[in-house]
Parts: structure tokens; C-alpha cells; sequence
């Protein structure tokens, strides 16, 4: 199978969300929506959101399921939204569980029944999941965080942050339960798969100024990657990404995205006095 992907790019974070559907049956899933904030005025508006929406009633289409390659930690999730408004069910990979337990300890936020019940699907490693008339493969790829999958839905793979283009590179791996060593044996795992499989990135940083891009192979990526080709030696990528990763600052909007998207992109519950809040926990990072 051959499906039908157009992508979205926000450039407010750099993130690609992806629209996919069988050209047959009109049947869609979404992967990786974004829900937009303003963190001066602490607004949520849903311009990206209204676009993926758009288009899919342009094209026609019947989304059946969204689908979440991880706990994003650069954007805040549109997931929760899209189920209102469209009624399709959210899967996530099942070690969601373990990102959520973590972030709940360090929000001092616990989750309502323990975060059961805010996805609607758990995947576990290699699980084949079928909604309408799209198998959706569920491909492990931990180590930019435990939890992370990427999706194989015909020759399409959606690869979230574990695998960039091959001008840029691969996810980082600092964040909590993060693991270099588990993202190189991810990503090699992802170059088994034939050479012309096509590959939808979770985002595009823009080397070099250039114009967004959202997709690749795997035969372009096994020979070009800048950080991790086929060819590359497990301690050589180990030893680069743990080395840049020191380097790297917190994303900008980790707190507020970590907190809402254990949650599937819902906000936290209202407190007392009716209104929400977004806690950002002093010194996590020292200082």
C-alpha cells in the first residue's frame, strides 16, 4: 500500500504534522498534532489545528485514529482536540505509562487513575493496529525517551524524533530515561527495512537556513545521516550524542508541553477556583 501523506510544518517549533489516508476508502489518521501557545500571554489557540481540519474536509476524509509518536516535550499536543472535534481514538506507545509516572512525580501533579484512560490505544512493540481501512505498525524506537514509537502505515514511516533528515541528524537522548545507546539500536533496526521505504520526520530544524523538509528514505538516511549512517560505529554515535546533547539547553516549552501531554494534550484539571494552571517546577535544571 501506497497511502496519501501531506504534511504540516508550524514553525513556532519546528514540528511536522502529518495527515495520512488511503485514496480508496478516504480513510485518514493524523500523527503528531500540535496545539498552539503563547507562553507570554499563556494563550492556547488552534491555527494548527484548524488547518489539519481544514484539509480534511477539503479532501473529504474520515479520520479514524490520531496517533502520538511520544510525549512531545518541545509542543504542546493537539490530540485531546482532535478527539473532541472528530471523535477518533489516541494511541501512543504503551510505555507511555512510565514517561507519565515520572512527569507526575515531577509535576507533584498526580494523574487521575494513575494516567489510565487519557489514550484510548496502547501499543505494545510491533503491534499491528488496524482502524478503517490503515494497519498501522507499530515500530519500538526508544531513546529519545522510553516511550517513543515510530509508525509504518504501507511503504510510509513516521519516525517522530528518533530520526531527522539526513542533514541534521537524530534526536537528542538527555531527557529522563532518555538512552543513546537505545537510539542507535533503534535507528539501525529502522534500516532493515527496504531502501525505498519512505520517512516522515517529526520535525525539521532548518540547517543552514534552508526550506522546511519533511521527508526522506531509508536507503538516503542508512548513507547520508549526519550523525548515524548504517556504517556508523555504536561507540562513535554514543560518545557524539551524549557529548552534543551536554551542550543542548531545555526546549523552550518543555514544562508546559510535559504536563499537558501526559495527558493526550488535555490541560490539567481546574482547581478550586475554576481556572487551570501550568506548574513550571524552580531549579530542575540547577541553579
Amino acid at each position: 500500500m501506497k497511502p496519501q501523506v501531506e504534511h504540516f510544518f508550524d514553525a513556532r517549533t519546528w514540528t511536522l504534522t502529518f495527515l495520512v489516508w488511503d485514496a480508496a476508502t478516504r480513510d485518514a489518521v493524523i500523527i503528531d498534532p500540535v496545539l498552539d501557545y503563547d507562553p507570554l500571554s499563556v494563550r492556547i489557540f488552534e491555527e494548527s489545528l484548524g488547518k489539519v481540519t481544514a484539509r480534511v474536509d477539503a479532501l473529504g476524509l474520515r479520520v479514524v485514529g490520531i496517533l502520538e509518536t511520544h510525549a512531545h516535550a518541545d509542543h504542546l499536543s493537539g490530540g485531546h482536540r482532535l478527539r473532541e472535534r472528530l471523535g477518533a481514538p489516541i494511541a501512543i506507545g504503551a510505555r507511555i505509562a512510565e514517561v507519565q509516572a515520572l512527569f507526575a512525580g515531577v509535576f507533584h501533579t498526580p494523574l487521575e487513575n494513575g494516567g489510565a484512560g487519557y489514550f484510548d490505544k496502547l501499543l505494545a512493540d510491533h503491534e499491528d493496529w488496524t482502524v478503517g481501512s490503515l494497519t498501522i505498525h507499530a515500530h519500538p524506537t526508544p531513546g529519545h525517551t522510553p516511550a517513543c514509537m515510530s509508525y509504518q502505515i504501507g511503504d510510509a514511516l513516521f519516525t517522530g524524533d528518533a530520526l531527522f533528515m539526513p542533514d541534521y541528524g537524530t534526536g537528542r537522548c538527555d531527557f529522563p530515561r532518555g538512552s543513546a545507546e537505545d537510539l542507535y539500536d533503534s535507528v539501525q533496526a529502522l534500516y532493515q527495512l527496504p531502501d525505498e521505504t519512505r520517512v516522515f520526520v517529526g520535525h525539521d530544524y532548518q540547517p543552514g537556513g534552508r526550506e522546511p523538509r519533511a521527508e526522506t528514505t531509508i536507503g538516503e538516511s542508512k548513507a547520508h545521516n549526519l550523525q548515524l549512517r548504517a556504517d556508523t560505529p555504536r561507540a562513535a554515535f554514543v560518545s557524539f550524542r551524549t557529548t552534543r546533547d551536554r551542550s543542548l539547553r531545555p526546549p523552550n516549552l518543555i514544562f508546559q508541553s510535559l504536563q499537558v501531554n501526559i495527558r493526550a494534550g488535555a490541560l490539567p484539571p481546574a482547581e478550586s477556583n475554576g481556572r487551570a494552571y501550568l506548574k513550571l517546577p524552580i531549579g530542575l535544571f540547577g541553579g
